[in-house]
């Protein structure tokens, strides 16, 4: 397997970041709106797993659904979307090393969370409550109780739990971009996002799915949705761009010259 080293992964993630705010309007739309209903479809496989297992298995129920879980950056990353996550880390070093500006990455940002959301609606209506994969029986019970732990936490858990989250998820996508063959960029996605699944951190597309699948289903309501997309948003803002962005920034920063013999083969 082909592997990049970590100061060319940094250049490969200042090149995808570049290209993801330089995409037609229309792509970002798309790519977004698949980009969270493939991660919802991986926390629905998380829940079809897990949800009749017996309790006696304890926490290796909750590996095995960690295990499904990360189809969802796979497909993003190999068959091709936007996830807002996986942007807080490439756009905002585009940013740092100024190929775009605050501005772009403000409405990349802004796009990419509304198309994100709409994609992981989709998954939670459609899939979840008018095809019943999360309605009844235990698929009901292990949404409600997924969602009622998410929306219970203390503010300040949730936060750091959020900050977690995405410094686990910019590194999936940083190990990603070193890899040029499928097979490498699926083991480097794998583990990383397996293990903040298994942790139990907050990713806030994720939360778009389980929360409002929850909703549809007559539990919690859309304020109490939102006060938690604040704070979730928040924390995998911190962790995508200040856990990993800027700190592989300052630590590469002098070997990221312009160098027009570069040529990157991310999106």
């Amino acid at each position: 397997m082909a592997y990049h080293n970590p100061q060319h992964i940094a250049r490969l993630a200042i090149e995808a970041g570049t290209k993801k705010v330089h995409l037609p309007f229309l792509s970002v739309l798309l790519l977004g709106f698949l980009g969270g209903a493939f991660i919802s479809i991986g926390y629905l496989a998380d829940i079809r797993v897990i949800a009749s297992l017996p309790h006696e298995w304890g926490s290796f129920s909750a590996f095995l659904g960690a295990a499904v879980f990360p189809v969802g950056l796979m497909l993003i990353i190999v068959a091709g979307g936007e996830l807002l996550t996986g942007n807080m880390m490439a756009v905002s070093m585009a940013c740092l090393a100024k190929r775009i500006t605050a501005a772009q990455l403000i409405k990349n940002w802004f796009w990419i969370t509304i198309s994100n959301f709409i994609g992981a609606l989709f998954v939670a209506y459609f899939f979840g409550h008018i095809a019943e994969l999360t309605a009844s029986g235990p698929y009901l019970e292990k949404t409600v109780s997924t969602a009622a732990a998410k929306l219970e936490s203390e503010p300040l858990a949730v936060l750091f739990s959020a900050i977690g989250c995405n410094w686990l998820v910019g590194l999936a996508v940083w190990m990603a971009y070193g890899a040029d063959d499928i097979g490498g960029k699926i083991l480097a996605i794998w583990f990383p996002i397996m293990a903040f699944v298994a942790i139990g951190f907050q990713h806030v597309v994720a939360n778009m799915f389980i929360i409002p699948a929850a909703i549809f289903e007559g539990h919690f309501n859309w304020m109490d949705y939102f006060r938690n997309f604040i704070l979730v948003f928040i924390g995998n803002a911190i962790g995508g761009t200040l856990f990993v962005s800027v700190v592989y920034w300052t630590a590469y920063r002098q070997e990221l010259v312009p160098d027009s013999s570069f040529e990157s083969k991310e999106e």
